[in-house]
């Protein structure tokens, strides 16, 4: 595309703003740390922030930054101790919780304390990551690509040279990881160099009476009172690095820890966060939208909702099966109940019109320009391009998204056989154990009965959902020999496999010969789903391309026609900071939502859904919090607040994300968004998207004087704790 012209260009981008009636509003926006312009930074300041730009992000000198870290790479969280404390949110830790539960001690139900460093227990599984600089290397990159290229060269261009430049950082200090990602749909790259650390612990965790407090009702919900926190401990080697655990590796020594507000916050007040979010797309074309609704959403609706149903049922009746399937049932739910809050959001809030009205006065503007000669004339022809691409890519990403969730993200005996067809056994010896030990762990959380009900109920789903021509071989034996009868294929397949439970594992390391691993029919399952998912790949790789070019000159041509909507680049799991005001909000006409909720809340919800285990409290927890109002962690009102709203933009990534006052003290940790608006990775919504928080005094109350553990509120907060 052809540079516009300075003067034409001012005025169309006036022209756009006047149509869009959407100039970029303070409260939007997902902002790299390591790029924010003076005018983003002088309009933080015009609203309250006290910090200087080198104080949120320097790369050699300690800035806030070096406090938030990312957690096991699918949250965030933060440093609050000289000790290497690290709070992040109950949901985050959950799967490490639930791996160091049994049912002689079940932490997910009780809660865990460490009443010193050494009770605090190893989680093997974890690390954090901190961002240590980044550097735009966009020139370097794109110096690899060459006009004539097709997409796919394109790609493996810069593929090429960012791989390179990763290789570099770690040359220079094994310590480091250097990561290239790209913005604006592959226009710029930055490389970000990271730290990681491996030995991590868990110090305290509160019952899931309180950590998970509403559990699905109230997911994505407000009013929220949810105490979503847990707390871990980094450790290092005496150098201060990185170190594999070992009982001899000392609590880490932070560049810099965050300081925490007891003082709370007022309606309008300034805030922040900082965390890792992992996607938005913004920039994402109409057809886009349409095909992210009918596909991954959908399939995620649809299939995941039938597997959760039954593993929930299984659930209620056994402890064992409730610790074992805990963890891989809060992940599945949380998204799969984001989808439909998506696909409904994305109507009421009518995204797609706006998207398409959006497109039209973009398709308007390039006509004028191409008229005036200001701009390539095959632009024009971006839309119709983008929508045939996307017609022919269609059908197969959508069977495609289906055999994901039923198969390759559905029965377990599915997941084991693919990991055990992967594995490198010519890989290094920490690797290879590390490998093993995983699949051994997954195999401790695995019930072969429940696994083979999922089996034979998804089959059945996904063969009523797809063409079938999309069916994998193995749909054929299920006719001829089984009389279409999914449930007696799987009661066939379980029952001869040696991999639904470790015994045909075992007996393929110790290389048995009286075992042959390409014999075992969940392996030659597995084959089957591969060739089919291999054979849709052909089909969905011209028009991917094509998408993927079309997106990029239509995310180039929406940032020239208005800059200031599309300042900041989409979420790519790169560290970012956003801002707002604590607000609360009103959801339809007649409601107002106020911006914080109290112990009274958990009360009252606890009385109204009493019997229901999602709103269970404890004997002594709903006598400590009707007593709270004499706690010193309540305000000076006598409430104890529990979550509060902001209108800081934020996305999944962001949990455990630190959400910070002016002066950058901790007033909580982001945990959710709300159901109004679900659409805000497509479109942001300013009068209805709002944050929400654990307040950091509750957080403080639960440590003190649930769990008994004053000494972690003085290493926290530097004082000594008082009952």
């Amino acid at each position: 595309m052809k540079s516009l012209h300075r003067p034409l260009l001012n005025v169309i981008i006036l022209l756009c703003l006047c149509l869009t009636g959407s100039s970029l509003r303070a409260d939007e926006g997902m902002w790299m740390v390591g790029r924010l312009d003076k005018a983003t930074h002088r309009h933080m300041k015009q609203m309250g922030l006290q910090l200087a730009a080198r104080q949120l992000y320097h790369p050699s000198h300690p800035s806030l930054k070096d406090a938030v870290v990312s957690f096991g790479g699918f949250c965030s969280g933060v440093v609050v101790s000289r000790e290497g404390l690290l709070l992040t949110n109950h949901h985050c830790g959950f799967s490490s919780v639930q791996q160091l539960s049994s049912p002689a001690h079940d932490y997910l139900q009780d809660g865990f304390v460490a009443t010193d460093h050494r009770d605090e227990l190893p989680c093997p599984d974890l690390y954090v990551r901190f961002l240590l600089r980044q550097e735009d290397v966009t020139r370097r990159i794109l110096s690899a690509v060459t006009p004539a290229m097709d997409e796919a060269a394109r790609t493996a261009a810069t593929d090429s040279v960012s791989l390179l430049i990763s290789e570099e950082v770690f040359r220079q200090d094994s310590t480091l990881t250097g990561i290239v990602d790209s913005y604006y749909g592959g226009s710029e790259f930055v490389l970000s160099v990271y730290r990681d650390y491996t030995d991590i612990r868990l110090v305290f965790a509160p019952p899931s009476s309180i950590g998970k407090f509403g559990w699905d009702s109230d997911n994505w919900m407000w009013p929220r009172h949810t105490g979503d926190f847990c707390l871990f401990r980094i450790y290092a080697g005496p150098d201060n690095l990185p170190a594999d655990y070992a009982p001899s590796n000392v609590p880490y020594r932070p560049r810099q820890v965050v300081a925490l507000s007891l003082d709370g916050y007022r309606e309008g007040d300034f805030c922040m966060t900082m965390g890792y979010p992992g996607s938005t797309d913004r920039f994402l074309s109409s057809y886009g939208v349409e095909e992210q609704l009918a596909t991954t959403v959908q399939a995620q609706t649809d299939i995941r909702g039938i597997k959760q149903a039954i593993w929930k049922r299984r659930m209620e009746r056994s402890d064992t099966i409730r610790l074992q399937y805990a963890s891989k049932y809060d992940e599945s739910s949380n998204y799969w109940k984001h989808s439909i809050g998506l696909s409904q959001t994305v109507h009421r809030l009518h995204v797609l019109e706006r998207k398409r009205a959006l497109e039209q006065r973009l398709r308007e503007q390039l006509r004028r320009l191409s008229d005036t000669k200001e701009t390539d004339g095959d632009l024009l022809h971006l839309f119709s391009r983008l929508e045939l691409a996307y017609k022919a890519h269609r059908e197969a990403a959508r069977a495609q998204a289906y055999l994901m969730e039923s198969f390759l993200n559905g029965p377990e005996l599915i997941q084991q056989a693919l990991t055990i067809l992967n594995l490198d056994l010519d890989a290094d010896t920490q690797s290879i154990t590390y490998q093993l030990q995983r699949l051994a762990d997954k195999y401790t959380d695995m019930d072969a009965g429940i696994d083979k009900e999922v089996f034979a109920t998804l089959t059945e789903a996904y063969r009523r959902q797809v063409s079938s021509d999309y069916l994998p071989e193995f749909y054929q034996t299920i006719d001829t020999l089984y009389g279409g009868d999914c449930r007696a294929f799987a009661d066939t397949l379980y029952a001869r496999t040696r991999l639904a439970t470790p015994d045909g594992f075992q007996r393929f390391l110790q290389r048995d010969s009286t075992y042959q691993l390409v014999d075992d029919p969940a392996i030659s399952l597995c084959i089957d789903l591969l060739t089919q998912f291999f054979e849709m790949n052909l089909q969905l790789q011209s028009p991917a391309q094509d998408i993927q070019q079309g997106e990029r000159q239509l995310t180039a041509a929406l940032r020239q026609l208005d800059a200031s909507r599309f300042a900041y680049p989409d979420a790519n799991s790169t560290m970012r900071l956003s801002f707002g005001r604590v607000c609360g909000y009103t959801p339809y006409d007649g409601a107002e939502y106020r911006h914080y909720t109290t112990t009274q809340g958990i009360l009252q919800k606890a009385r109204d859904r009493a019997g229901d285990r999602d709103f269970y409290l404890q004997p002594r927890l709903h006598e400590l919090l009707s007593n709270a109002s004499s706690s010193p962690y309540a305000d000076a009102t006598g409430q104890m607040k529990v979550c509060f709203l902001s209108d800081t933009d934020i996305t999944g990534g962001n949990s455990g994300s630190a959400l910070f006052n002016a002066r950058g003290e901790l007033l909580g940790l982001a945990f959710d968004g709300n159901w109004e608006a679900m659409s805000s990775d497509l479109l942001y919504e300013p009068r209805l998207q709002r944050t929400i928080a654990v307040d950091i005094r509750y957080i403080l109350f639960i440590i003190h004087q649930y769990g008994h553990a004053p000494h972690l509120v003085e290493e926290m907060t530097g004082s000594a704790a008082r009952l």
